[in-house]
């Protein structure tokens, strides 16, 4: 499985999930991948992985932290299980700018309530699906992850530092309109 066809999945089990939400969508996804051949699953895990990498950054973390008013290790990655389940466009526009995030529907409803954006079943889809087709778990050698080398070049408790680095999530989270 490739990128193309990993963000296609997903896209399908967005459309096809009862709610929006990144429970839904992981069930869905999970189904759709059980349903195909074991080497096309340990694919979708590769790529899982790649996109975990790829969104490990920084300024995402900040966002993270903003939003969710906090994000240790794993709170960061759920988060970006979360940013996976919100669709490939959703996720390319945080990556390149994680204060694009002040734009999606989940993030104003999230802040409008106080609530966490956590997508940590995302994080599973391929084991369970794999575990689903085959009755065995996913072989541990699977799939591989090199995380980027990150520098934290700001404290992410700073306010105005984080108002200059994410001003429109950082007005969403004061309960103001981005601009």
């Amino acid at each position: 499985m490739d990128h193309d066809q990993f963000w296609q999945l997903i896209g399908e089990a967005r459309a096809a999930a009862a709610e929006q939400d990144s429970d839904s969508v992981a069930e869905r996804a999970t189904q759709l991948l059980a349903e195909l051949p074991a080497d096309k699953i340990v694919g979708a895990e590769q790529v899982l992985r790649d996109l975990l990498a790829e969104s490990y950054l920084c300024d995402l973390w900040g966002a993270a932290y903003l939003i969710n008013g906090g994000a240790s290790d794993d709170g960061f990655e759920y988060f970006r299980g979360w940013l996976i389940s919100e669709g490939r466009e959703v996720f390319e526009r945080a990556v390149a700018d994680p204060d694009s995030l002040a734009d999606v529907p989940a993030v104003r409803r999230a802040a409008a309530v106080g609530q966490d954006l956590d997508g940590e079943p995302i994080l599973g889809i391929a084991w369970t699906a794999y575990h689903r087709r085959t009755g065995e778990q996913l072989p541990s050698n699977a799939a591989t992850i090199s995380y980027p080398s990150i520098t934290f070049g700001w404290d992410f408790e700073d306010h105005d530092e984080r108002s200059r680095r994410l001003p429109r999530l950082s007005q969403l989270k004061r309960g103001q309109a981005p601009t």
